[in-house]
């Protein structure tokens, strides 16, 4: 046998080897995904029941201060819950996307991801959605535990409604 096809031989196990793990790693994630095991969102089959309150104020008023005070007052709240969302450590970013995908929810899953600075208003993918989506994979990889921990929609909207700065 020459020299050539010794290499050949061996390149050809390696990519069969290669081809055989990523077959593995894909009929396992497959699996996970469907039939409740650690990448599944709950109530896949089931009946979902979701509510929201939502209230709102407005005054219409001829005074322009009392709109001006009003306008600055709901600029300032907002600007302050932005920054309070971007002082999230990375940790807690991952933790609560991933609640907020477990919930199923895809108006709380927009809102999370604009507020998080992950998509922009008009929910395209903002500057930062690749890296993070890129990293977020390693992330439920390393933390199982967690994504154990709310593996019910509600556990998962009670963690999004106890930890998502408004």
């Amino acid at each position: 046998m020459t020299r050539n096809q010794k290499i050949a031989l061996g390149c050809g196990g390696a990519g069969c080897l290669g081809l055989i793990v990523v077959g593995i790693a894909v009929a396992l994630i497959f699996y996970f995904s469907t039939s409740g095991g650690l990448f599944s969102y709950s109530g896949s089959g089931t009946n979902r029941n979701s509510s929201s309150n939502r209230n709102s104020n407005s005054s219409n008023s001829n005074d322009d201060t009392i709109n001006s005070n009003d306008n600055d007052n709901s600029s300032s709240s907002s600007s302050s819950s932005s920054s309070s969302a971007s002082s999230l450590s990375d940790d807690d970013k991952h933790k609560l996307y991933h609640a907020a995908l477990m919930t199923g929810d895809q108006q709380l899953i927009q809102r999370v991801s604009v507020k998080m600075g992950l998509l922009n208003e008009d929910f395209t993918p903002g500057a930062k959605w690749e890296e993070f989506i890129t990293n977020h994979v390693g992330w439920v990889l390393r933390n199982a535990s967690f994504i154990k921990s709310i593996n019910t929609e509600e556990k998962a909207r009670e963690y999004v409604n106890n930890n998502f700065p408004e």
